[in-house]
């Protein structure tokens, strides 16, 4: 991995909102392609977008263990129409 410094990219209008290009060398960098997800947030006064963690529910289910699976707990009475 290595970090790309000096990259300009420019803010332009896309319908109702606003988008930015990302440089191909920071896709290819992240595996990005054409729709792939991403989170964006606001730290600090900056716009961070990273790309979104992909699960396999597969390998998370493989993770639960007698040690840290729980049991039911009572949420309480149901509230509007939910059937139980």
């Amino acid at each position: 991995m290595y970090i790309l410094y000096g990259m300009e990219a420019k803010i332009q209008k896309w319908g109702n909102s606003l988008g930015v290009r990302i440089p191909a060398a920071i896709a290819k960098e992240l595996s990005l392609k054409n729709g792939s997800p991403v989170e964006i947030e606001v730290e600090m006064s900056r716009i961070v977008i990273r790309p979104k963690e992909k699960y396999d529910l597969n390998a998370l289910l493989e993770g639960i263990t007698d040690r840290n699976v729980h049991t039911e707990f009572d949420l309480g009475a149901a509230e509007g129409k939910e059937v139980w």
